[in-house]
């Protein structure tokens, strides 16, 4: 057991003097930048900016008139009161894997409440700047309000999304993110560590683990261990970490309770695992019993209404699209006759909704399989996908899957009920029966109907990748569905279509 004045760190990382190379600390402006320690300040002025500037538009596009001036002069409370209705709306609170699209409903709404309430502010005040009976200003304050909002609806927006795409591309490319410190062990500390390297838009940087029992080096995945969670204070000071995030431990209560404590002490954000995170979902709130908290888990109906206008909406628009799009449908299918020799559709058995089996179509793109070709066998712990075997595609097969026109026909499947726009994407029975006997909660995905796009799909599970990752990304869409969240994924779907990866 490591000493409370004590830390240690993983012997590999050492290195001997003779074989050191000199490397020199990176600036601390650098550091503090990568640990996004001024966030919320960036983001706050960038506000300001982009208001400012809808504010400044506006005026131009009315003209600096005289007989306006205490009009335009007054609009200029649009600035405070949009920075105060922003707040209001959480939009300055740090979340995870916060996107453009979660923000962009919250920011227009901010825009035209902060437009709505300054038209009354200036509604109020302009009677009193006017002298004489016959002086009426040239401008309304409704036009310099309505010029403002709609300046602000775009302007606002589009300084955000800039600000999006930036921090995405020094997440992504520089590791950007707050360092983060882990009490706990087992799989779900893993699992923790492994998701904030796969996903590095969470903005969460793993810099430590402690616990009463050192975890195993495949668990801790190279991050380093501090020892026994009376290690806290002097691993935080070491690391600079900004986040707390305990998960199951054997540590007891009161005290991860007083580490939870010294770490609000230090400035740090704390964040716990439910115990029964499987069935907490975003819906979940806090009440309280006298002075225990409860938390009351809000289940997701998967039987009522909601999933029923779901599934007519989406075999509405699954209809309105086919015939939208039938000359290229029709074209695509010509171009595949043409292709090779065989059918225009491939047919292939897949699990859907209850486990209930049906024909997923797609596009053929491939050449019928020489009988002599050795069977494909399926890489350990990855799921079955993408090109299997021997590349027989065709050339229109190639940028048909490149560009996931070959799963079209599937439009055909949502009109008849066998699939729905978003959902789990559907895995073949002799899979299925597999992954279920050592995937966790790998079954539960069939508590919908399939998608033809999904939460995992839209996050870079496509192909052979980890079975365990879609059943996880998968279960979190079922939990936390709404019609919201299909939206955003099929928003993100058409940009992941827009930037293919398959070769």
């Amino acid at each position: 057991m490591t000493s409370s004045s004590q830390v240690t760190v993983p012997r590999q990382r050492a290195a001997t003097p003779s074989t050191r190379t000199p490397v020199s600390a990176p600036p601390r402006w650098f550091q503090r930048m990568r640990n996004e320690s001024g966030y919320i300040a960036i983001t706050v002025a960038l506000d300001v900016w982009a208001a400012a500037w809808a504010v400044v538009l506006a005026h131009l596009w009315i003209g600096n008139q005289q007989d306006n001036r205490n009009i335009l002069l007054i609009s200029w409370l649009f600035v405070p009161i949009l920075l105060i209705v922003l707040t209001s709306r959480s939009l300055y609170k740090r979340k995870l894997n916060r996107s453009f699209i979660d923000e962009l409903e919250p920011v227009e709404t901010a825009v035209a409440v902060a437009a709505l309430a300054t038209l009354a502010i200036i509604t109020v005040l302009v009677p009193p700047f006017q002298t004489g009976e016959q002086v009426t200003p040239h401008v309304r304050p409704s036009d310099v309000m309505i010029r403002v909002w709609l300046c602000g609806a775009v302007v606002l927006p589009a300084v955000r999304l800039m600000r999006s795409v930036a921090q995405r591309y020094l997440r992504r490319r520089y590791r950007f993110g707050a360092p983060a410190l882990i009490v706990g062990s087992g799989p779900i500390t893993n699992q923790l560590i492994t998701r904030m390297a796969q996903v590095p838009d969470y903005g969460l940087r793993p810099v430590g683990v402690l616990d009463e029992v050192r975890p195993s080096d495949a668990d801790l995945v190279d991050v380093p261990y501090y020892g026994s969670i009376d290690n806290f204070e002097v691993a935080a000071r070491a690391t600079g970490a900004e986040d707390l995030i305990v998960a199951p431990s054997a540590v007891p209560g009161e005290q991860l309770s007083r580490c939870a404590q010294e770490a609000h002490r230090l400035g740090m954000r704390v964040r716990v695992v439910p115990r029964m995170m499987d069935v907490v979902n975003g819906n979940a709130r806090i009440e309280h019993l006298g002075g225990v908290p409860l938390m009351v888990l809000a289940p997701v109906d998967l039987t009522g209404w909601q999933f029923a206008m779901k599934h007519a909406l989406g075999r509405s628009i699954a209809a309105v699209v086919l015939l939208v799009i039938s000359p290229v449908f029709l074209g695509l299918a010509l171009l595949v006759k043409l292709s090779s020799p065989g059918p225009i559709f491939f047919r292939q058995p897949r699990v859907g909704r209850d486990g209930k089996v049906f024909d997923c179509l797609k596009f053929r793109s491939m050449r019928p399989a020489d009988p002599a070709d050795a069977a494909f066998q399926l890489k350990e712990g990855a799921a079955p996908g993408g090109v299997e075997g021997d590349d027989r595609r065709t050339r229109i097969g190639k940028i048909m899957r490149k560009t996931s026109l070959d799963e079209l026909p599937q439009l055909l499947n949502v009109l008849k009920g066998d699939m729905a726009l978003v959902g789990p994407r559907p895995e073949r029975p002799e899979f299925v029966e597999l992954f279920e006997m050592h995937i966790r909660r790998y079954g539960e995905r069939h508590r919908v109907k399939a998608g033809i796009t999904g939460w995992a799909q839209v996050h870079g599970l496509r192909g052979q990748t980890s079975i365990a990752d879609r059943a996880e990304f998968d279960n979190y869409y079922i939990e936390n569905w709404s019609l919201l969240l299909d939206i955003k994924i099929l928003v993100l779907t058409v940009l992941a279509v827009l930037r293919p990866t398959e070769e």
